[in-house]
């Protein structure tokens, strides 16, 4: 037995020992993408890759939790993840996952053209109590309001340009979130990593101003200094939300940048909704020849240049299918990239995505490096 399973079971094993009386319950899907993805030709040439290619990535998630009591349960999310590709995987690895303490993954098997990864992506235990809930182990941190880009959301922020990826990262931590009253808490975090004296703490206090939900964030993320905030809210008939943060080197102010977004979005009718999302990122270079790729491919950073537009529109076409079309454009260099779906819900437990992504711009600039696609997604829930 390899150290996922083993770990995992070691672990379930004894909390449901040390509970008399537990409360079982299952969920989870099953996620398939078939992808047809064509590769810019230097790249395909650099990689020595087709630049036709076809990938397969299919995703089961298991979710078994125990009621311990009243007042606590323990969440387990187990992911598989197996992926076909048609040309040869030259470059194979997991892109870093910030804020993970402990190596829950486990690489059962890697050939030439696929590879199969396990790993945990929650285990946590979760007490509530009058004055909030305590929650310690692998979980999901979510800080916020932005619908594409989140500058405080410090731990795993999905990057918009994945249409596979569903769940964000789990982080090993500890979390209190303490009720200050209605519509206000105050959450505290402590994430250990290796170096102990480099682990990240951090606080966001959250409260309602004249209808807007506020936050405000503080703390020591990847040794360096945070203070932001957030708010959402209406203005007439249409949503408004901004967050921004200011990061300063542990050693001294004077090493900072400031990161901010502000969007807007409306419900047009009962069919037609529309958003759009400015994206302002000061850790970003001011010229393509400054760009950080090796932060980029590490997943360090998730953007390059500086600011960045995206709009969407999206139809009800019927009750049960939605068309949307969203677009991206990057300032800095002006690449971009178009993305179109058509979701169909054939049922509670299952819908059916078929989507594109065409990105365009220079020789080398943020966008031109990937493939434009063509998917088909299915999603089955149990």
């Amino acid at each position: 037995m390899t150290r996922v399973p083993t770990l995992t079971l070691i672990l379930w094993c004894a909390v449901v020992t040390a509970f008399s009386q537990v409360d079982l319950k299952f969920s989870g899907y099953v996620a398939n993408f078939p992808i047809y993805q064509i590769l810019k030709e230097p790249l395909a040439t650099l990689t020595s890759s087709d630049r036709i290619q076809f990938v397969d990535v299919s995703r089961v998630r298991l979710r078994p939790s125990l009621d311990l009591s009243s007042n606590a349960f323990l969440m387990l999310e187990y992911e598989i993840n197996a992926t076909y590709f048609s040309s040869p995987i030259l470059f194979l690895t997991q892109p870093q996952t910030r804020g993970q303490l402990a190596d829950l993954t486990w690489n059962p098997d890697i050939g030439t053209h696929w590879s199969a990864v396990h790993y945990v992506d929650r285990l946590y235990l979760r007490q509530s109590s009058s004055i909030g809930d305590f929650t310690i182990g692998r979980q999901r941190i979510s800080w916020g309001t932005g619908r594409v880009w989140n500058p405080t959301d410090l731990f795993n922020p999905i990057n918009p340009t994945s249409f596979s990826k569903i769940e964000k990262d789990g982080v090993d931590a500890v979390l209190g979130k303490f009720v200050l009253g209605n519509f206000s808490d105050l959450s505290i975090v402590w994430n250990p990593i290796e170096e102990f004296r480099r682990s990240n703490t951090g606080g966001r206090l959250r409260t309602n101003i004249g209808g807007y939900d506020v936050s405000l964030v503080g703390g020591l993320f990847d040794e360096r200094r945070i203070i932001g905030a957030d708010f959402a809210g209406n203005i007439w008939d249409a949503g408004l939300r901004g967050e921004a943060i200011v990061s300063a080197s542990r050693g001294s102010w004077r090493d900072n940048f400031v990161k901010y977004i502000i969007g807007v979005d409306n419900q047009f009718t009962q069919k037609l909704y529309a958003m759009a999302e400015f994206l302002y990122n000061g850790e970003g270079k001011s010229r393509p020849s400054e760009y950080e790729f090796q932060r980029l491919i590490s997943g360090q950073i998730l953007n390059l240049g500086r600011e960045y537009l995206t709009g969407l529109v999206s139809y009800l076409v019927h009750p049960l299918a939605t068309f949307s079309v969203s677009t991206t454009y990057a300032f800095t260099d002006c690449s971009g990239f178009l993305s179109a779906t058509f979701a169909y819900s054939a049922s509670d437990e299952a819908a059916l995505t078929l989507g594109g992504q065409v990105f365009y711009g220079d020789e080398f600039d943020e966008y031109w490096w990937y493939p434009s696609t063509l998917y088909l997604r299915g999603d089955w829930f149990f």
